[in-house]
């Protein structure tokens, strides 16, 4: 018996250890954003004061433009995924693109709410802030959440909609088996919110952007580096934390009222918000388009932004 006891405290002791270790090894202190600007904060980007943050802006494009077109990214995202559409647009459109409150260079808000109310109220107050009054709306996962939730609560501002691989249906209604990406996993579970906050093992990065993408082999390393320091801005990982906690179901009933032209673009390899959700869009969005790209996963516009740019021209009659 003193054998096994003996045996099994090696045994507890030895798990101990290497978890120890392996929160040393992945210890990831916070970055304050003043360390990243100079790397991810390149003209044209620019810092304006909303809501008491300062607000990750670029603002591309002809000013007369008189539908500005405003891109929303998603969860753990930045307005770089959105550079391909920017450069295929701004010869002739204005595209207006941010990093959302509680990610990126942005950072959290200072009421830790994030809400999909508080969001469409930001969006509505980055608008007002920059003058303009109608504009076209896209946005990826969780930024289509908030692009649609926005059009419900502002017909008169949004012109056209576009919605890429968009949250808001109950991801327990799929019939289809969902991949949660494990950092996204990892967020969910509050005995973990510790080592959320404050490790961050760079293969969890990239295994979490691979699993978002149709063709794993396109995520390069600057790409991780990418989502990796935007990760580390100061205070973002326990915004994660709040932003999951709270949910991406919204009010799909309210998608009957849109009366908006809307486009909506899809990857066939999304796992994590699959195509039937996509179908139920176009279902439940009156006169909307549906497109989907066989190949590409849950952020098409950044994988191949090309053939998905183009789809949005014949959509805005470019």
């Amino acid at each position: 018996m003193d054998l096994v006891k003996r045996a099994l405290g090696l045994v507890l002791a030895g798990v101990v250890f290497f978890g120890l270790l392996g929160v040393y090894l992945t210890w990831a202190p916070d970055k304050p954003v003043e360390a990243l600007t100079a790397k991810w904060a390149q003209p044209p980007s620019q810092f304006i004061t909303l809501q008491g943050m300062q607000v990750h802006l670029r603002d591309e494009g002809p000013r007369d433009d008189p539908l500005p077109i405003v891109l929303l990214h998603g969860t753990s995202a930045s307005l770089h995924t959105w550079e391909g559409w920017a450069e295929a647009l701004r010869g002739q459109r204005r595209v207006i693109r941010m990093d959302l409150p509680g990610f990126a260079l942005t950072g959290p808000n200072p009421e830790n709410d994030y809400s999909i109310e508080r969001y469409v109220a930001f969006v509505a107050a980055l608008a007002d802030q920059l003058g303009v009054e109608r504009f076209v709306l896209g946005g990826n996962s969780l930024g289509g959440q908030i692009a649609w939730a926005t059009a419900v609560a502002h017909p008169q501002r949004v012109a056209s909609l576009i919605l890429v691989d968009a949250s808001g249906y109950a991801f327990e209604s799929a019939k289809t088996p969902i991949d949660v990406p494990i950092g996204f996993q990892m967020a969910r579970i509050k005995p973990l919110a510790p080592l959320v906050e404050n490790t961050l093992p760079r293969g969890l990065v990239e295994k979490s952007v691979k699993a978002v993408y149709g063709d794993p082999s396109k995520v390069t390393p600057p790409l991780v580096d990418l989502y990796y320091d935007m990760a580390l801005r100061a205070g973002n990982r326990k915004a994660l934390v709040r932003r999951v906690e709270q949910g991406y179901t919204g009010d799909t009933q309210a998608l009957g009222r849109l009366k908006v032209p809307t486009l909506i673009l899809w990857g066939g390899r999304d796992r994590l918000i699959p195509l039937e959700f996509g179908e139920r869009f176009a279902r439940d969005i009156g006169g909307s388009k549906l497109v989907v790209f066989d190949d590409l996963g849950h952020v098409p516009h950044e994988e191949d932004p090309a053939r998905t740019v183009a789809e949005v021209k014949r959509f805005l009659g470019m």
